[in-house]
């Protein structure tokens, strides 16, 4: 596990999307080309008193400086898993807040969507994508918390800056969808 921390998102921010922006831009530094990265969100202060060993070793230890929301990453999510299937695995301790992923995918503009073949199955379909002129890679970073609240930042690859990074709460509701199932009992 490791703590993900930078000089950070604006302090205006919600605490969610302070997190979020905070994955995206730790998942930055690793580069393009990554596997997918889920994360735990803790309460900062909660992590400090109940767990202050592992706060200090995260850095956590430095007062009223930290944000709010912690992020830390999870082991790594199989190879070769689907992804929706390995949600399905997953059940949170109830010291987690919330939790958070981080993919890169293939989008076209919704004026591609018209062009599409019928009848391609899904690696048809996923070839098909990375085959065209207009395809943009991305990368999602979806997280939510117990309470249903949702956030979500998107990264073009094209347009690699932190201040290109776009945010909002209904960016990716399937993805937001299946991470919010993994707080149900």
């Amino acid at each position: 596990m490791s703590n993900v921390s930078s000089s950070g998102p604006p302090m205006a921010a919600s605490p969610l999307t302070r997190a979020v922006l905070e994955i995206d831009e730790y998942a930055a530094g690793l580069g393009w080309d990554q596997p997918a990265r889920l994360f735990a969100l803790v309460d900062t202060a909660r992590l400090r008193s109940q767990e202050p060993d592992l706060a200090a070793q995260l850095g956590l230890d430095e007062g009223d400086t930290a944000a709010p929301l912690t992020p830390i990453e999870q082991d790594e999510i199989p190879a070769g898993a689907a992804l929706d299937e390995f949600l399905g695995t997953i059940a949170w301790p109830d010291a987690v807040a919330g939790c958070a992923l981080t993919v890169e995918r293939l989008m076209l503009p919704q004026s591609a969507e018209a062009s599409v073949p019928d009848g391609l199955d899904g690696s048809a379909l996923t070839d098909w994508v990375a085959s065209h002129p207009d395809r943009q890679e991305v990368r999602m970073t979806v997280a939510v918390l117990r309470d249903g609240t949702r956030e979500s930042a998107l990264r073009l690859r094209e347009k690699d800056s932190p201040n290109e990074v776009l945010t909002g709460a209904g960016l990716v509701p399937g993805l937001a969808e299946a991470l919010a199932a993994t707080f149900e009992d």
